[in-house]
């Protein structure tokens, strides 16, 4: 059971926490929604995948947000209380450094948890989804790019003859004339607009009408038939190569990063394995680069915290490299800058430290 001051700790950290997720993930959705927006105005994106590539964005990135929005509401909440004369009042109450510490870790636990998951299973499921979506529009963006309104379109030999007379919004077809002569019977069809693409297993192309008529017979015979369709899909046979998607490592799914020896893949497993990791450091990380007497000035102190956080995912961005590169060896891996940033703040912070100062008086 907790007691009232754990509680009372806890609250303020969750109060800021939270209203920092909420601005960040505003910040960050506006910038999507813009970016998204683009795509769309210049035809590089369908409309209809603009809400799930927004909802899939945020799941991948949510991961890499969590870890500094820990490290502010901590921050930001341990210097109101100490602004507030409360840490002073609650280390002469007893409650010193080793409670805060319990108390954080207390919160940093779950907190590191939900970012494992994310980081760990929605994220390389969510980069798979999005690159298979931009795949899909890429590929039929090169598809209508190289058709032409008002032209006739000669395929499998002769055989096949499509005619296009508009394309709308350079994503769907409109006043198409198909005259397919493959079978025993020649097929005329006709439809006031329909859309064009590739077949993402065997290769093949795709067209499928909407709202149009065909007529079944051969020239000369009397012998017609003649129906209405609304959806009618012609399938033409494409050079057997399939679109593959390429390979990514945020793509891989973790499981198959695990016992792996590739450096470029133990990069991208301690990658996704750093989130989590760096909201405990943090969390050890914020305590001391807080003043707790309010009468001492904490510039320094605020100074050093944001030097430290910089520095923390700089150092993370050089120690994957170095990883990937072979520059250090796998045995070592790249999370050793986490202990390495918490240790120098802690060295720095020593002279000022209270056991020292206790331990100089003896």
């Amino acid at each position: 059971m907790l007691k009232i001051i754990d509680r009372y700790l806890l609250r303020e950290v969750i109060i800021v926490f939270v209203a920092i997720i909420v601005i960040l993930l505003f910040i960050v959705t506006s910038m999507m929604v813009l970016r998204i927006l683009e795509e769309v105005n210049v035809g590089g994106l369908n409309v209809d995948f603009f809400l799930q590539l927004l909802r899939l964005q945020l799941i991948r990135d949510t991961s890499s947000l969590l870890p500094p929005a820990f490290f502010l509401a901590v921050l930001v909440s341990l210097n109101r209380l100490s602004r507030d004369s409360e840490l002073i009042a609650l280390n002469a109450c007893g409650v010193g450094m080793p409670r805060l510490y319990r108390i954080l870790l207390l919160l940093a636990v779950p907190i590191a948890l939900l970012t494992a998951w994310f980081s760990l299973k929605l994220q390389p499921e969510a980069a798979t989804t999005i690159q298979e979506i931009r795949l899909q529009q890429r590929e039929q963006a090169t598809q209508l790019a190289g058709l032409q309104a008002g032209r006739f379109y000669i395929e499998e030999h002769g055989q096949l003859i499509i005619y296009i007379g508009a394309i709308v919004q350079r994503r769907a077809l409109g006043n198409l004339f198909i005259l397919d002569r493959r079978g025993t019977r020649t097929q005329l069809v006709v439809s006031a607009g329909g859309t064009h693409h590739l077949d993402t297993v065997t290769g093949d192309h795709i067209v499928t009408l909407q709202q149009g008529y065909r007529f079944d017979g051969q020239a000369g015979d009397g012998a017609f038939l003649i129906g209405q369709f609304a959806t009618y899909q012609l399938r033409i046979r494409g050079n057997g190569t399939p679109p593959q998607l390429p390979s990514k490592r945020a793509t891989t799914p973790t499981m198959q990063l695990l016992n792996t020896t590739n450096p470029a893949q133990r990069a991208e497993l301690e990658h996704r394995l750093a989130a989590p990791l760096a909201i405990v450091m943090l969390a050890i990380l914020a305590v001391p680069l807080v003043e707790i007497s309010p009468r001492h000035s904490t510039t320094w102190r605020l100074g050093l915290a944001l030097l430290a956080y910089f520095s923390f995912f700089n150092l993370q961005r050089l120690a994957e490299n170095w990883l990937e590169t072979g520059t250090t060896p796998l045995w070592l891996g790249s999370l050793w800058y986490q202990l390495a940033i918490v240790g120098a703040v802690y060295f720095i912070l020593m002279p000022d430290s209270l056991w020292l100062k206790r331990l100089r008086q003896r």
